[in-house]
């Protein structure tokens, strides 16, 4: 068997040479504009980051220069004190806070839940018009919601109450739980739930037992970036709960907030009071910045164990 001997044509070699040293000089005569133009890339990202972040350092900044001579553990444990008396506390505001968001989370989340599985279950007009309404819900002003609930619950019955707050914020929690708990949901591939319905389980069990505890890490998400916008919400509030300066627990009973308090007290003529809104607005200020940092942190940690 005799070998075969491939002859190289020497002008092909050397045309494939000048092109491969065309190229090389080519790309050395560009090596310093494209250097420039990446590193004018990344000023460009490092301004853009700096300028998005300046406004929310200047407000913690500035916030915090201004509430923390407010702070301490009796501003934090006790009751308002009478106009023109120092030393009052915001503890009716803080529970009162807490209340209000705990029933609007109890109204919102199981029904958003329940409208986003219907979403991503079924298909057609109706999806398609509650969609429609949730993303037109979640641009209606707060203070829009505010009066609607005012003129709806509080003046044909003449009564002021947390629970119409919670009403008011879950109305404004709502579609941001249906769309983020829809995406979440979405994110779960489809051939699991078809997996599961073909082994002969009941619908039920497989939403349960696959999509949602597929969909975990984004439904924590979603639902704390919900909370963290109802628990800074003014106007509702305004219209709704009155305004209580008694520590109430009732949520059938006018009661009070922080950022009712901060309204309040920051629109007074006294110093003592504008004192206590600069605390009241810090106190508030690092419940939502935990609320935004513990929802990031619970979704790192579920999406981990979920690989």
């Amino acid at each position: 068997m005799s070998d075969t001997v491939f002859a190289v044509d020497p002008d092909a070699a050397g045309a494939i040479g000048a092109r491969r040293d065309l190229v090389r000089e080519s790309a050395r005569r560009s090596l310093v504009r494209r250097r420039l133009v990446g590193r004018g890339a990344i000023v460009l990202c490092v301004a853009a980051v700096a300028v998005s972040l300046a406004p929310l350092v200047a407000l913690v900044a500035y916030t915090t220069s201004r509430g923390i001579h407010a702070l301490s553990w009796s501003f934090l444990t006790h009751a308002p004190t009478p106009p023109g008396i120092p030393g009052g506390g915001i503890s009716n505001a803080i529970v009162g806070t807490v209340i209000i968001i705990g029933v609007a989370i109890a109204m919102a989340v199981p029904v958003g839940m329940t409208a986003a599985l219907f979403l991503v279950e079924r298909r057609g007009p109706v999806a398609n018009a509650l969609r429609f309404a949730a993303d037109v819900l979640t641009g209606v002003p707060s203070i829009a919601v505010g009066i609607f609930a005012f003129s709806v619950l509080v003046a044909p019955f003449d009564h002021y109450s947390g629970l119409v707050g919670s009403f008011a914020l879950a109305a404004l929690m709502l579609p941001i739980v249906i769309r983020a708990n829809e995406a979440a949901m979405r994110s779960v591939p489809r051939d699991l739930w078809e997996a599961g319905l073909a082994l002969g389980v009941r619908r039920a069990r497989v939403v349960r037992s696959v999509v949602l505890r597929g969909a975990l890490p984004g439904l924590v998400t979603g639902n704390l970036l919900a909370v963290s916008r109802a628990v800074g919400e003014t106007a509702p509030l305004l219209f709704t709960i009155f305004g209580s300066q008694f520590f109430v627990t009732n949520p059938t009973q006018p009661m009070n907030a922080l950022p009712f308090t901060i309204f309040i007290d920051g629109t007074s003529a006294q110093s003592s009071a504008q004192l206590i809104a600069w605390g009241a607005a810090l106190v508030l200020l690092v419940l939502v910045l935990v609320l935004s940092v513990v929802a990031r942190i619970v979704s790192a940690r579920l999406n981990r164990q979920a690989r």
